[in-house]
C-alpha cells in the first residue's frame, strides 16, 4: 500500500523540529530524574521513576508528537544518515 510507510525524506520539517525540541527536553529531564533516583530512599524510587516516565511522555506530546512518532523519528535517524543529518542540523545550526 503506497503511503502507509513513511520514507525518511517524507518527514515534515515541523515534525523534525518538534523531535529536536523534545530530544533536548527529554535529555534534561532524564538527567534531573536520574539524580533524584540516585539520592532517593528505596521506598520512593518507583514513584520517582513513574513520575519521570510521565514527564518524559509529556515532554514529547507537548511538542505535538505522539510517543510513537518520536520513537519512529529517532529510529529512522539511527537507520538513515539523511534523517540523522537533518536532526543534527537542527541541534547544531551551522556556525558562520
Amino acid at each position: 500500500m503506497p503511503g502507509t510507510s513513511a520514507q525518511p525524506q517524507d518527514i515534515p520539517d515541523q515534525k523534525l523540529d518538534a523531535a529536536v525540541a523534545a530530544m533536548q527536553q527529554v535529555a534534561s529531564l532524564r538527567e534531573s530524574y536520574q539524580q533524584r533516583l540516585e539520592t532517593a530512599p528505596p521506598s520512593d524510587k518507583q514513584r520517582i521513576a513513574d513520575e519521570g516516565n510521565t514527564a518524559l511522555e509529556k515532554a514529547v506530546t507537548d511538542k505535538g508528537l505522539s510517543v510513537e512518532e518520536y520513537s519512529g523519528i529517532l529510529a529512522m535517524a539511527q537507520a538513515d544518515p539523511q534523517v540523522r543529518g537533518k536532526l543534527l542540523e537542527r541541534i547544531r545550526p551551522a556556525e558562520k
